[in-house]
């Protein structure tokens, strides 16, 4: 017996305003149901013996080498800015007086 019936595909179809055939409930119904069985399964995994993992290979580092490079001096910044001030990248305003 499917889990989602006819009626639930159209109130779903309604909340996010879709234009849903009749023949595409039926197709719709049939396709979440078998989605639903699907995410199901998964909760069915004997999960106990299984470690908790973020990766399914072990990984070392896999990042590259932190270099120290030379960086732009706050002139050289300052000198591509739009707008400086105090040797500070000058912002519009966004809050009011009051904060």
């Amino acid at each position: 017996m499917p889990s989602i019936s006819r009626d639930e595909v159209a109130h779903l179809a309604r909340l996010a305003r879709l234009a849903v055939t009749e023949e595409e409930l039926d197709l719709f119904a049939g396709q979440l149901d078998q989605i639903v069985q699907a995410v199901a399964k998964v909760g069915d995994v004997a999960d106990q013996d299984i470690p908790p993992t973020s990766h399914s290979v072990p990984l070392t580092n896999v990042f590259r080498r932190d270099v120290v490079r030379p960086g732009l001096t706050q002139q050289q910044a300052l000198d591509s800015a739009p707008a400086a001030e105090d040797g500070r990248f000058r912002v519009p305003r966004i809050l009011g007086e009051e904060a």
